[in-house]
């Protein structure tokens, strides 16, 4: 069967990953065409990813690069399926819910090829994001759907899919973060800031509710200022909050800007840190399999099993709630997670076994 397997974004670079991998080692009989669609094309965001996750070179790389969500999307609606009128697969997958995987899947759809969505029914019900829109119409649109959760499953399950359909089979970040581990290793920054364990925040905001206003973003800088009790606060700049930083750099005694970390560099962080600060969703899996505690300035996350059963907690958007997090953090008063179903490294595995008895 000949699968196109898309990424196009970070996140999809480590997903993409545990089905590569487990791909060889059940010597399945699936070939996988690798499309970049270059959504991301930062070095730290995309291109060193092939390297560090010892995955194959892209085979196809659309090259779109900045632009508004509207022209990405058209772009890659172009170029992709020009790509697919001369060379048509069997399948297209696409993993998570950004553009590049929209874009995509409408694409490959209206020209008759089966869609396979990684991370299906995951929902925030808040149609003001993005994400939302994107995953919505991938699923809706969807041939085969494979779940994080029981509660994305039963989810799809009520909105009338074939249960033959949907399966529920972890979680295919986790299968990465498990793989690599072994080789985190400490940014450069480690030696140069004399961080040590537990000593140290991380913090990584990207949302437009968070980054767009440069008012915003300083009080929730300063915000964290007041009740980090010091402690470093090592920020991980996102190519778009960057451009709201160049207008006016607040001034914070112990917060630390840094250019986009590697994934095992960035995860190194992670592991060792007090706790992480972030508007992200991938972000709060990683902190819940890792047992760091997670504080989400969101109002809503679409992966409510990281708060339910995991370290992470949405805290909402007002930087005043920041605080009593803090204090509730540094009381060693926050909660105990534990790792949800299935989250064992070994997700891959289970949808390349699915896929192959297609």
């Amino acid at each position: 069967m000949k699968i196109d397997l898309i990424a196009g974004a970070r996140p999809n670079f480590v997903k993409i990953a545990s089905l590569i991998h487990a791909n060889n080692h059940l010597n399945s009989n699936l070939d996988f065409r690798i499309i970049h669609t270059g959504q991301h094309y930062d070095k730290n965001l995309s291109d060193n990813f092939f390297k560090l996750l010892e995955i194959p070179e892209p085979d196809f790389n659309l090259s779109v690069g900045s632009g508004s969500q509207a022209t990405q999307t058209a772009l890659i609606m172009q170029r992709y399926e020009d790509l697919l009128i001369s060379n048509k697969p069997d399948l297209c997958i696409v993993v998570g819910d950004v553009t590049s995987s929209m874009a995509c899947a409408i694409t490959a759809k209206k020209l008759n090829i089966k869609i396979a969505h990684i991370e299906a029914g995951l929902r925030s019900y808040d149609w003001s994001m993005p994400e939302e829109v994107n995953r919505v119409l991938i699923d809706s649109i969807g041939d085969y759907f494979f779940t994080t959760t029981q509660k994305a499953k039963q989810y799809l399950l009520t909105t009338g899919k074939e249960s033959s359909d949907v399966h529920f089979v972890g979680n295919t970040m986790i299968d990465t973060l498990i793989r690599n581990r072994r080789k985190f290793a400490p940014p450069q920054l480690w030696k140069e800031l004399e961080l040590e364990k537990n000593e140290y925040f991380v913090m990584t905001l990207h949302r437009p509710s968070n980054v767009s206003e440069l008012n915003k973003l300083q009080h929730i800088l300063k915000e964290i200022e007041m009740h980090s009790k010091g402690l470093p606060v090592i920020f991980p700049v996102h190519p778009r909050t960057a451009v709201v930083l160049k207008e006016k750099l607040p001034k914070i005694k112990n917060l630390h800007f840094t250019a986009p970390l590697n994934y095992l560099e960035f995860n190194y962080l992670v592991e060792r840190s007090k706790a992480v600060i972030t508007d992200s969703g991938g972000i709060t899996e990683e902190t819940t399999f890792l047992n760091v505690p997670c504080i989400t300035i969101r109002e809503n996350t679409e992966r409510p099993e990281t708060v339910y059963e995991g370290t992470n907690e949405v805290i909402g958007t007002i930087p005043e709630n920041i605080g009593p997090a803090l204090k509730r953090l540094f009381n060693n008063d926050w909660k105990k997670g534990s790792i949800p179903e299935l989250w064992d490294g070994k997700t891959g595995e289970r949808i390349i076994s699915i896929l192959s008895d297609l």
